[in-house]
């Protein structure tokens, strides 16, 4: 079983990128931690506990990270809503937030489990990473690897050539993406290939729970906000496809090339240049970037978390 922290901030997609997480057979789900990103911290923290209150997720430790940036004041994502989460209702959080700060909760779980036994998931801003990377290098030979939602080889999505994740505190992404760990960057190439369909949005239908219907609420306001900001017919659902790569790496197509973020552009501070020469890609090459994505069996694992978790729901309301 694939140990993971989840670095969010919720936001739609992390919603499902939770959901998948723990509702998976094959992930533990060690903890959370939030970022200032889709909307501000407060409201991706409420989110966060709002959405693992409803989908049953109560013993696993939350934490609320970096509010801003390394260097800059951040953005919203208009699409996600003034909430971060517009379309739903959220129950009180079934939980307290751990006292620690987020980015200590990384260091803590990474530095007190066996070495390269907890992969980090990060589907936000890179802040809180960044940050824990500065405050105890030694997590860098711990990790077992980077799968981060974020960047893109040849599209952007908050400017010409910038992902939102990355384009908000790119210096941070500069610090994730230079350490000399494993990084593997899920970005817009693939991402924009996991449209929440109709036939995806039946399938959920036919789980008729409680939680189906949540997700469903979730899709159907992501669906017009992504339709009017962007033009899709579908919601591009991009944060659990980290998390499918790590249930089962066959489902995301990698390619092994270096990864620069710049920083310094005008026009281009944000993209994540990646390097696909084959005779300017080093055999130690530490990252990868995604370029494929098998939808069909990505939404499966999708579908049955869901199912999975909502069977638990009604086993726990039967017995109590």
């Amino acid at each position: 079983m694939q140990k993971i922290i989840l670095d969010c901030d919720p936001g739609h997609d992390d919603a499902i990128a939770l959901m998948l997480a723990h509702g998976s057979p094959d992930i533990e789900l060690v903890a959370v931690t939030t970022v200032g990103g889709n909307a501000v911290l407060e409201k991706t923290t409420r989110n966060a506990l709002g959405i693992m209150t409803m989908a049953g997720i109560t013993d696993v430790p939350v934490a609320a990270g970096c509010v801003r940036p390394l260097i800059g004041e951040g953005e919203d994502a208009d699409v996600h809503g003034v909430s971060g989460l517009d379309g739903v209702d959220l129950p009180e959080p079934a939980m307290e937030l751990d006292p620690r700060h987020g980015v200590d909760l990384i260091i803590d779980t990474i530095m007190e489990a066996e070495p390269k036994t907890i992969s980090l998931v990060p589907t936000g801003p890179l802040t809180n990473i960044a940050m824990a990377i500065r405050k105890e290098p030694r997590i860098i030979d711990r990790v077992k690897e980077v799968v981060l939602m974020g960047g893109g080889m040849h599209v952007g999505n908050w400017s010409a050539v910038a992902e939102f994740n990355i384009k908000i505190d790119p210096e941070a992404a500069h610090i994730v993406f230079d350490a000399p760990w494993e990084v593997t960057m899920i970005g817009l190439d693939v991402t924009h290939l996991a449209l929440a369909t109709d036939e995806v949005a039946a399938k959920i239908e036919a789980l008729d729970t409680p939680l189906g219907q949540f997700v469903l609420d979730l899709f159907a306001f992501f669906r017009q906000a992504y339709h009017d900001e962007q033009g899709f017919d579908f919601p591009p659902v991009h944060d659990p496809v980290a998390v499918a790569r790590i249930i089962d790496p066959s489902i995301v197509g990698t390619v092994r090339a270096p990864i620069s973020v710049e920083i310094r552009g005008e026009h281009t501070q944000g993209m994540t240049v990646t390097e696909l020469r084959p005779a300017h890609i080093p055999p130690d090459c530490h990252t990868q970037a995604a370029v494929s994505l098998d939808a069909d069996r990505f939404w499966d694992l999708v579908v049955d978390a869901i199912d999975r978790l909502g069977q638990e729901q009604s086993s726990s309301t039967q017995v109590n």
